[in-house]
Parts: structure tokens; C-alpha cells; sequence
């Protein structure tokens, strides 16, 4: 079970700090990722981090802005949002799929677990 928490209402320029509980899983066997879905758009991903950390994935749209993180010991995934935009407003999901190693998944259909959903809405 994942749930996501951490959204709200922030100015463009401003800063977020989401983070996903996970329980119920061997955390560190699970890659993690972050997807949002804008209202008429598709969910597109965000950020990915491995199991362990190792590797992660930014979408072109956040780099250099957003961090992605994970703290195994706390079975907590973490996204740290800079420099928000208002376009970067939309429905925030975390996810999981069992995988080992070093490889971040990055796409829809590779994760298995959904959190509910946060709303980030950045005003301009």
C-alpha cells in the first residue's frame, strides 16, 4: 500500500516537498517512481529512483528542479519540487514495482502499486 501526501497550493517560484509511505512491501526490492496528470492530459512520468538509490530518471520538463530521493529505513520515497511553474500543476502519484539492482522503470506499465493521488496546483 502506498499513500502519497505532501501536495497543496504554493506560488510559481515556490517550493514542495511530497513524500510516499509505503507498507506491506520489502521497500528496498521496489523501484519507486513519480507520475502527475494534468486535467485533459495523459500521466506522464516525473522522477524514478532504483531500489536501493543508485539510479534515478528525470523527465526533461524537471530537471534541475525537482530531486527524487528515497530513506529505505523509513520505507519513505520522497520528491522535492524547486522552482515550481504552473504548469507543473496536477494530480501527483507515487508508484512501486518489484525490481532489483540498479534499474529505474519509467513508464505506466511497469509499476504495479498506486498511491491515491496529492494535488499540486502552483499559481502564477
Amino acid at each position: 500500500q502506498l499513500q502519497a501526501f505532501g501536495g497543496g497550493l504554493v506560488q510559481a517560484g515556490g517550493s514542495l516537498r511530497l513524500s510516499c509511505a509505503a507498507s506491506g512491501l520489502t521497500f528496498s526490492r521496489y523501484a519507486m517512481g513519480w507520475f502527475r496528470q494534468a486535467p485533459g492530459k495523459e500521466r506522464e512520468i516525473v522522477a524514478a529512483v532504483s531500489g536501493r538509490g543508485g539510479s534515478t530518471y528525470y523527465a526533461d520538463s524537471v530537471k534541475g528542479r525537482f530531486t527524487i530521493s528515497r530513506d529505505n529505513a523509513k520505507n519513505t520515497a520522497n520528491l522535492q519540487m524547486n522552482s515550481l511553474k504552473p504548469e507543473d500543476t496536477a494530480v501527483y502519484y507515487c508508484a512501486a514495482t518489484f525490481s532489483l539492482g540498479i534499474v529505474v522503470r519509467t513508464t505506466i506499465q511497469d509499476y504495479t502499486f498506486w498511491g491515491q493521488g496529492t494535488q499540486v496546483t502552483v499559481s502564477s
